[in-house]
Order: C-alpha cells, then structure tokens, then sequence
C-alpha cells in the first residue's frame, strides 16, 4: 500500500478514535497513557489496553474498547503495529548495557527522546536511558511496549509526524535510488558482455598468515599474504610494472571475507597483503554482541590508520615476503574510508558544523553518517605524507559525503575505481560514491555501479560468520557470488590500466545476469545531470 495512503488512513482513524476519547474513564486515562500526536491530532491511548491488543492473535480480546478502533486497521497494517509493539528492541543484556553506553547509542537514544516526550514536551532521553539499563538488569529482552509501560511517567507523548518522518526518509531513498537506477539504465553506453573468470579453489592455495610486531599494539597484527604464482604461471606473474595490494576489510569484517578477491588476485600476478584490525573486526563484533566491550565505530580509524602505516613502512623495509613496484589499496566500507585517509584526502573544515545539521534527525537513509559525525570526537593521528609509492585505489561501497562535501576526490593524485550498488542502504550510492567522484580529476579513475548490489556484496561470509550477519535477501541483493566474478574481472582490467597506456572505457557490462554501469567523469556528469529537477 502506498505510504501516503497509509497516513491518510492513520489519520482517519486517529479523528475516529477522537470521538471516542471523552468516554473513556478517568482513571484509566490516568494510569497509564500514551499521547499520539500527528497532523495536529492529539490521541490519548491506553497503554494497557494496547498491550493487551498486541498480545491477542486475532478479534479484539485483551483490549478493550481501544481493540474496537485498532481493528479498523487493514489486516497488514494490524499485523505491522503489532510487531512494532511486541518486537525486541534489543534481545540481550550485556549487548544492550555496552550500546547504551557506546556514541552511536547515545544519539539514537537523544533522536527516540525527542520523539517520545513528556506531556509538556520534554526530552524522555534520560528517562529512557534509566529505564533500559534497569529493564535489561532482570529480563532477556525488551519490547518496545514493554518499555513505555515500564516508563516512570504518567503520561508520554509521542510525535508520529517525526516517527512518520523517519518512516519516510527510508521509502524516499528507496525510491531515489530506484528512479537513479531507471536514469543510469537510460546512458547510451556501449553494452559488454563478458565471460566470468572461474573461481580457483582456495583450499588447495591458502594464505600464509603472519603476525606483524607493530609498536602501537600490544599483540601483533594479523596479515594474510597471498602470493602470485611462480614464473611461468598465470599472465602477468612477472610483470616488471605491477604493484602489489594492501586489502583493508570493513567494521566488524575479517580479513578472510576477502579470500575471494586476494587469491584471484594473486593467481593472475599481484600479491596481495589483507590486514585484520583488531579492535574493529569480527572478534570485536561478537565480543560486543556478547556484552564484553562497546560495538566498534568511528574510533578505531585512528588505530586502523596506524595498522595501514605499519604495513606499508614493513613492506618497504622488506619485512613482508611481496614485492610490486607501487601498492595499490583496496578498502570495503570503512576500509575504504580508510584507504582514502591514508592515501592523503584530508577531510575538510567545518565538519562538526555539517554534522550538527546531518543529525537533527537520525540518517536511517544513510546510515554511514553516523560514523561519519563520531570523527569530530575521536581525535586523528597526525598523518604522515601519502605513500610516495600509491598507485591507485579500489574502494567498494566507501562513503565520506560529509567528510568532503566540496572538494571530493579533488585531492587524490591517483586513479580510483570507485564501486557501489544501486540497493546500497548502508552507504547510499548517489551521496556517498558519486558526489565524491564527480570532483576527481584523474582521467584513469572510474565510477562502477553494481545494478542490484546491496553494501554486502563484496563480502564472502564464512562459515564462523552466520551468527554475526543474518541478512534479509532484501539486504543481500543480487547473489553476491555472481557480482563478485563481475568485480573480479572489473578490478583485474582495472589493475591492467595502472600498468600500460590503457583507459577502462564507460560501457555497461553484463556478465551471468549481473550489470554493472562503469563511468567516466563524462559519463558520470550525465547520470547526475538526469537527477536534477
């Protein structure tokens, strides 16, 4: 059903619910009360009552005279509200103790105490703080009726235009990045179609593991090193000009996710170095989904900068076993933003100015702002240069809108391929990839967008990994198998171009069902012509 329908209804039923308040009787109004104000509409609810209404699988038992008017919804929308009501907020106690007490918590918990005041307008935040880490003390889990019935205040208001706001901030970018893709269908690009590389088997190939003795550390850090075959193997094995590859994995990732990409790689001639951060990786995830430590966030930048430093200066030194003649860095997600900081793009001033207009509302459109406005409270290590040696970057699903709002990749001496994917929520692809890109100014650098590619899928889970990412198929898109030979051979042609006198050209390439638009400046400045009104 089409929002806007949905709110036309609600507001019906809201003006039919009205008529009803004055007959309800004083006392239960007065115990415990919910006020639900939208449009100018102000509807006091029995909390109760609606608790009872949520618990009830059908008809109107357990609650009350409320059921009578909640009933008039359509079934979907029953069904809906009573798994907003009923659903866990958040299901484990330690968990939910260590994100109460992390940044990205505290500004959802500053939004939710907005939206859901007291009767006279103030913020519930700290109320709502209090009460969780109360409610977590005794039970497993907490419900969001759960917790306003658990709320030491008489009688709550809660502002539906702004929870309807939120709503809405998630369906429109849906649908800007679908009208984006429909425009993007419409380029006139040369149309590719390619043959996928077969995957080799990894098992037989392995990574050799090494610990990297760093003085910012107090264990050594995890490297996986891939290393191209013998001369005489694949095309390019000896190539005097190729680089080798520093791979960065993103929040909570492995280095192992990107086993995929570091052997292929590595068979075809580059050797590849994938660098595990502790701290913010898949150990560190499920260390704070078990209540052990805060979720990790922006923070670790810092540390994840000096890790990127660390191998490069050891690289150098001849203390890793790859050798290239430059070193081309390859980032996912934060991994790219990593990869964009160290290879010298400052950020530019007045962030924490942008970022105080970015958050007056919660970014559920785009997710990656909330990392983005942690950096004004982490402080940064002073960089050094950019490595003298970069050839180029490949950054999937990067983000950093807010970061370079102006200049973009202006900075950036190198060629980038830059790749998103038109059902990417986490690191919208409009915001996030092509508004940096359209201010690079190599002629190399290319924009990919990956039609049906969601923000995973770069990433090959393993089998360790299903407890940390249950991922609905609305998130996974396209079978990231297919877009990952897609990316393979796109990265290999990619390599090629920073080797010899070759440009990528904008074309529209097909492989195994998988589209994906690869742009120049030219082409991007087109697609983003086409989105203005």
């Amino acid at each position: 059903m089409p929002v806007s329908h949905r709110l036309r209804q609600l507001k019906g039923l809201l003006a039919s619910l009205l008529i009803v308040v004055p007959g309800l009787a004083p006392a239960a109004i007065a115990a415990e009360v919910l006020e639900l104000r939208f449009d100018g509409l102000e509807l006091p609810v029995n909390l109760e009552q609606l608790d009872g209404w949520s618990l009830s699988p059908g008809g109107r038992t357990g609650g009350g005279d409320l059921a009578v008017w909640l009933d008039l919804l359509d079934p979907l929308s029953r069904r809906d509200l009573k798994i907003l009501l009923r659903a866990p907020l958040l299901r484990d106690t330690s968990f939910g103790q260590q994100l109460l007490d992390s940044w990205a918590g505290s500004q959802m918990m500053a939004q939710l105490g907005d939206l859901l005041t007291t009767a006279d307008g103030l913020s519930t935040t700290v109320v709502l703080q209090t009460t969780l880490r109360r409610l977590l003390e005794t039970r497993q889990e907490v419900s969001t009726i759960g917790l306003l019935r658990a709320l030491p205040v008489q009688r709550l208001s809660l502002q539906l235009d702004g929870l309807y706001d939120l709503a809405l901030q998630w369906r429109q970018q849906i649908d800007l990045q679908r009208q984006a893709l429909r425009r993007l269908q419409t380029l006139a690009l040369p149309e590719r179609r390619t043959l996928p590389f077969a995957f080799s088997d990894r098992t037989s190939l392995g990574p050799r593991r090494q610990g990297l003795v760093v003085a910012h550390r107090q264990q050594p850090l995890p490297l996986e090193i891939w290393l191209s075959p013998a001369p005489g193997g694949l095309r390019g094995s000896e190539a005097p000009d190729r680089p080798w590859l520093l791979m960065m994995p993103g929040l909570g990732g492995n280095a192992d996710q990107f086993g995929w990409l570091a052997s292929e790689l590595a068979q075809r001639g580059w050797p590849v170095v994938v660098v595990q951060h502790p701290g913010s990786d898949g150990p560190a995830l499920k260390a704070a989904l078990d209540g052990q430590r805060p979720p990790p966030g922006a923070e670790t930048l810092a540390i994840r900068l000096a890790d990127i430093e660390a191998v490069l200066a050891a690289q150098r030194r001849g203390d890793l076993p790859v050798q290239g003649k430059g070193v081309v860095l390859i980032g996912h997600s934060m991994g790219g933003l990593s990869a964009l900081l160290a290879a010298g793009v400052v950020p530019e001033p007045g962030l924490g100015e942008r970022c105080r207009k970015a958050l007056d509302r919660l970014p559920v459109a785009n997710p990656s702002r909330l990392l983005q406005c942690q950096l004004p409270s982490t402080e940064l290590p002073e960089r050094p240069a950019p490595p003298a040696d970069l050839r180029g970057l490949v950054l999937l699903n990067a983000f950093g809108s807010l970061l370079w709002p102006r200049r973009g990749l202006a900075s950036l001496r190198v060629p980038v391929l830059m790749v998103g994917g038109s059902l990417d929520l986490v690191t919208p692809p409009l915001e996030e990839q092509l508004r940096l890109f359209l201010q690079g100014k190599n002629p190399r650098s290319r924009l990919v967008m990956v039609e049906g590619g969601s923000h995973f899928s770069p990433v090959r889970l393993m089998p360790t990994d299903e407890v940390l990412f249950r991922l609905d198929a609305e998130l996974v898109g396209v079978d990231p198998a297919r877009v990952q030979s897609a990316l393979l051979r796109l990265t290999t042609e990619y390599l090629h171009t920073l080797e010899e006198p070759l440009l990528l050209p904008a074309q529209r390439r097909v492989q195994q069902g998988v589209t994906l638009d690869v742009l120049d400046a030219a082409a991007a400045r087109r697609w983003k012509s086409g989105l203005e009104p």
